[in-house]
């Protein structure tokens, strides 16, 4: 009974650790006229909820793995949105101004998900 009761223990200490590690919490830097790139490469669905923390607007949109564009949109300084993310897509902020932009994103999901930088503007 007591090994019963440890292991449970134990499972329930470790269930929680893990969960401590289902999010990501960050403050990316966009250069002027770069873009950051989030999920370019295979993966599950993901939410982010991003916060334009600077005095310039912040263009994102979608992009799926096998090609093209959609839901363009602009989040406004001090905004913050929440957006869902389909497998296999890439989410790409793109700073069209000649200020640095910063963006705070939380991020839950599938969190294998690369992260890059390009000088390509959202459409």
């Amino acid at each position: 009974m007591k090994k019963q009761l440890t292991v449970l223990i134990a499972s329930i200490l470790f269930l929680s650790a893990c969960s401590l590690f289902s999010s990501l919490t960050s403050v990316t830097t966009i250069q002027p006229k770069q873009a950051f790139v989030l999920g370019n490469n295979e993966h599950g669905n993901f939410k982010v909820e991003a916060k334009n923390l600077s005095k310039q607007p912040l263009k994102l949109h979608f992009a799926p793995n096998d090609g093209g564009t959609h839901s363009s949109q602009i989040i406004q300084p001090n905004e913050t949105v929440s957006l869902k993310v389909e497998k296999n897509t890439a989410l790409v902020f793109a700073n069209p101004s000649n200020d640095t932009i910063n963006v705070s994103l939380h991020v839950k999901g599938d969190l294998g998900l690369s992260m890059g930088y390009q000088n390509k503007q959202a459409p």
